[in-house]
């Protein structure tokens, strides 16, 4: 792992955006991050492929990481509290994506299993051996990438993605959709597993939710326990006739919402059009682009962001130092996407959500980006710190950041 030195940050000190007194002071470039005013960064540790990430009660930053040669789940420390991870240790290995923290407890989500690590306060790492949650999870065809969220009530959420598309009978345009989709039984939904159990599969699971293409943004709402995901939306309109690639770029929605047992979104039968703010029926089975039919009785979303923005991380913001304006509210992570194709890529993002009395305001707006690139800032996780400070993970970069309030 490379860590910003902190020559860096001491050896320019006119340029460096100062905190108020004991606190550290920023990059003079915020790590290569645009912030809204008030706000700066530092490089907080680079390596590779992070995604998900979850701070411990210590502090401690845990960073799951997807990588075709490797991966696994890196602890990262800030002994001197500069903004900058000093001390780093790869305590598993094997390619991963969700993590989350409860009851003493690391949880880490492989794509075909959830492994729970035990963990003291007094170690830096894990403190032992991990055992398997959840074993058996689908990961072949698309979507194999496990990601997870804890209730307070020890309710463990998984992400059990979809492996296509839409659920035709075959790859390629203007393939009729399988109806029933034979997925849904056990894909493209959500499944409700015990935290503090061992030895469960997806058929000793709860199926909690359906229609979910691929629900990879995953939070408990803190004041109310509900589940909250963002998901990726289906691809490819423009291989049907009557679809121009505009429809393509812009459409369908990346679905933002609550998620209540027994929610069904739609998916593969109906999609989210974010200009018309309604679902409406998927070509593959015998939609035009405005015909609702079974879709206007599916659960819609709170918000629908652009098409193929494909959210990735989401955080609940619960502490006081960014403000009032963001307390409550929720940040959300974007990784980007290619499937905009021929129109410019977008995306490429990290969001804040304002929330009320735990609902969203139902407006959002742009939080970081990357400064020399639209592109740059593929962002793959989220995390706050016990501080406030908000971590932001990038796997096309292999950075995270450390975001804080200057004001």
């Amino acid at each position: 792992m490379r860590l910003l030195p902190l020559a860096l940050v001491l050896g320019s000190a006119a340029s460096l955006a100062a905190f108020g007194s004991g606190r550290e002071a920023c990059d003079p470039d915020n790590g290569g991050l645009t912030l809204p005013d008030g706000f700066c960064a530092t490089l907080f540790a680079e390596l590779v492929g992070p995604r998900h990430l979850v701070v411990a009660p210590n502090g401690d930053l845990f960073v799951a990481q997807q990588s075709r040669g490797g991966g696994g789940m890196t602890v990262l420390r800030d002994a001197d509290g500069d903004g900058h991870a000093d001390r780093s240790e790869q305590v598993v290995t094997g390619s991963a994506t969700g993590v989350a923290f409860a009851n003493g407890s690391v949880f880490l989500g492989f794509n075909d299993r959830i492994v729970r690590y035990p963990w003291q306060a007094g170690r830096f790492g894990l403190a032992g051996e991990g055992v398997e949650v959840v074993t058996g999870l689908p990961s072949d065809g698309g979507h194999g990438a496990t990601t997870l969220t804890i209730g307070a009530d020890g309710a463990l959420y998984v992400d059990h993605g979809s492996a296509s598309n839409a659920c035709a009978a075959a790859r390629g345009a203007q393939v009729a959709g399988q109806r029933p989709c034979a997925e849904l039984p056990t894909r493209a939904g959500i499944w409700r597993y015990d935290a503090a159990a061992t030895g469960q599969t997806p058929t000793t699971g709860r199926r909690w939710a359906t229609g979910l293409r691929n629900a990879m943004a995953l939070a408990i709402e803190p004041t109310t326990g509900v589940l909250w995901a963002a998901v990726h939306g289906r691809d490819r309109l423009n291989s049907w006739p009557g679809f121009s690639d505009e429809d393509n770029a812009e459409k369908p929605s990346e679905e933002f919402g609550p998620v209540t047992e027994g929610a069904d979104y739609g998916w593969p039968y109906c999609y989210h059009d974010p200009i018309a703010g309604r679902k409406v029926l998927a070509p593959e089975y015998g939609g035009d682009g405005v015909r609702e039919g079974e879709c206007a009785e599916k659960t819609q979303p709170a918000i629908g962001f652009p098409g193929h923005w494909a959210p990735l991380a989401l955080a609940f913001y619960t502490h006081a130092s960014f403000g009032p304006a963001y307390q409550g509210g929720a940040f959300l992570a974007f990784h980007g996407s290619w499937n905009r194709a021929p129109l410019p890529q977008a995306g490429y993002r990290v969001v804040f959500i304002p929330f009320r009395d735990g609902q969203p305001t139902g407006e959002y707006s742009t939080f970081a980006t990357a400064t020399d690139s639209v592109t740059g800032l593929r962002a793959s996780g989220v995390a706050i710190g016990h501080d406030g400070s908000l971590y932001i993970a990038s796997d096309g970069a292999g950075k995270i950041w450390r975001v804080t309030s200057t004001r």
